[in-house]
This record gives C-alpha cells, sequence and structure tokens, in this order.
C-alpha cells in the first residue's frame, strides 16, 4: 500500500499533540482510526514512526526523518493548490501578511487601504507578531510576506528593502508654536518621565540600546504593550516618547522632536521565502509597497536602495 496524504497529516498530527487522544480530536475522527491508519503507514514505510512507550507519543530518528520530509511535501502540495487557483488578473486572490507592530501604526492603514481600492477582490490576512515570529511562519508557509527590519535574516529568507526608519523623542503638539523643535541633546532626557513601549517589541530594544549608549537614564512613568494607549497617553499628558517620525504625520496633535545625536535609522523591509511561490497577489502588494513609500515624502526621503 502507497502512503496516501491523509497518512502523513495523521503522523504530523500526532507528533505535535504528542498523544493520540487529542489528535484524533483535531482530526475528528475515532482513535482506533488514527491508530490503524498510522500502523497502515508504518507497514508501507517498513519502519517505526511513533515511540509509543511513554507517557508521550514520540517520533523515532526515523519517524523524526520522515515527518520533516512530509511536513515539506505538504507545504509544497499547498502552495501548488494556491498557485493553480491563483488569479493573474487580481480579481480575486489571498494575502497573508505579517507586520511587526510598531508598523500597524503608521503603514498598515495606508497599504491595506490602497490594496482594497486597487484589488477589492483580493482578501487579507493580516497577523501583528514579533520578527522572528514573522521569520518562522514564513519559513513554515504560513505567510506570504513579512514586514519587519532588515537582516540578518534565517537562510532561506529574501528581504527587499523599503525604507528607512528614524525615530525621535515624540511629545503632544503645542498648537500655539508652530516653530520646528530644536533637536535635544540626549543627555536632557536624564531624569526626565517617558511613557516607553513595553520590553517585548524589539522598538523598546532599540531605544533601550541608544540610552544605554548616551549613559542616559530617564524615569519610566508609563509601560505599556499598546501603540495606541502610547498615543494617547502622550497626546494627553505632558509624558513624551520615542517612537518612529512617521507616526506623527497621521497624528497632527503629535510633534516629533529630533535628539541629538540621532537614533540609529532601521531598513523596514519586504520579507519572503525565497524558494515559496509568491501569489499574484503577493507579487501585486510588493508594487504596492514600493509605490506608497515613493507617494510619502516622509518614507521616500529616507528610501532604502538595497535589496538582500
Amino acid at each position: 500500500m502507497a502512503p496516501e496524504l491523509r497518512h502523513l497529516r495523521y503522523l504530523l498530527a500526532v507528533a505535535d499533540h504528542g498523544n493520540f487522544t487529542r489528535a484524533a480530536e483535531e482530526l475528528r475522527i475515532a482513535q482506533p482510526t488514527l491508530s490503524q491508519q498510522v500502523k497502515q503507514l508504518e507497514r508501507a514505510i517498513g519502519a517505526q514512526l511513533l515511540d509509543r512507550t511513554g507517557r508521550t507519543v514520540r517520533l523515532t530518528d526515523a519517524g523524526a526523518a520522515y515527518a520533516q520530509h512530509a511536513r515539506r511535501a505538504l507545504r509544497d502540495l499547498a502552495a501548488a493548490e494556491r498557485a493553480v487557483h491563483d488569479v493573474a488578473d487580481l480579481s480575486r486572490g489571498h494575502l497573508r501578511l505579517g507586520v511587526t507592530p510598531t508598523f500597524s501604526a503608521y503603514l498598515v492603514g495606508p497599504l491595506t487601504a490602497d490594496l482594497h481600492a486597487r484589488h477589492p477582490g483580493i482578501t487579507l490576512d493580516l497577523r501583528e507578531l514579533a520578527q522572528d515570529r514573522i521569520e518562522a511562519a514564513l519559513l513554515a508557509d504560513e505567510l506570504d510576506l513579512g514586514i519587519a527590519f532588515a537582516g540578518p535574516h534565517p537562510p532561506g529568507l529574501a528581504a527587499t528593502a523599503l525604507f528607512t526608519e528614524t525615530l525621535s523623542l515624540v511629545r503632544a503638539a503645542d498648537p500655539d508654536d508652530s516653530r520646528a523643535p530644536r533637536p535635544l541633546p540626549a543627555a536632557e532626557l536624564a531624569g526626565r518621565h517617558l511613557a516607553l513601549l513595553s520590553q517585548d517589541f524589539a522598538t523598546r530594544t532599540h531605544i533601550d540600546a541608544y540610552f544605554a549608549a548616551q549613559r542616559v537614564r530617564p524615569e519610566v512613568a508609563v509601560e505599556t504593550d499598546s501603540l495606541q494607549a502610547l498615543v494617547e497617553i502622550v497626546r494627553r499628558t505632558s509624558l513624551a516618547t520615542v517612537l518612529p517620525d512617521a507616526i506623527t504625520h497621521d497624528h497632527p496633535h503629535l510633534t516629533p522632536v529630533p535628539l541629538d545625536p540621532a537614533l540609529p535609522a532601521r531598513t523596514a523591509a519586504l520579507l519572503h521565502r525565497e524558494a515559496g511561490y509568491r501569489s499574484a497577489a503577493a507579487r501585486a502588494f510588493a508594487r504596492l509597497a514600493e509605490d506608497l513609500v515613493h507617494s510619502r515624502p516622509y518614507l521616500a526621503g529616507g528610501r532604502a536602495a538595497v535589496s538582500t
């Protein structure tokens, strides 16, 4: 008997759950049926794929090797199915996009609006994830594209630079003062009360590294894992924060204050799997992202020209 696709899915479900009962529940089949199907696969392969002797069912060495190829086969099959259903005229399609959190504040809205205006038949599955999770999801073919920061990246991923993101001190705008703020020496941040993103954010790590390099220690009066909450706090209080300058262009009640020396800039990049199938929707979104950067002066002015 030659193995069938269901056998691969059954084996991987048991391996992922470490338990036949939970795997059967996920697959919505009876546990005896699942056990029988896995045994059929083992007979067809001529090797024991699962170690059933412990409290948790584990892959044997042969099973681990087989599972690796099974996952790749199922992933390639899913890509093939998407390719068959892909419509080059973009009358329909589906895009799975992952973004790091700070881009949600100023980039996701315009990109989604442009995508829907140009290609209303394309549905978007948008996920806000940490960069390492975006990279893992791309390699596992769980995402088509990611917007994160330029390298280094794991083998198998390619990055196309979009623009250079700059960060500044951000405070509530003074409606009575239209003058551009003067650069603020970093030393003046010592002891100043700030509201900052939590340490779960890569942006916070970037900010803390800058503070350490400048040997200043501000007082963190508020720490939050919500960008929306942070913007509202700064807008309504005397607290300042550190965020990408671009956020202030969609929030006229916020003013960026350049720091001296400036925080190190970061390159925003569009990530994709090197060997993965790129749908018409993914290719259209990449073009749309480049168009948006050209059309917005505060992004185009810092446009990055490097592709990797």
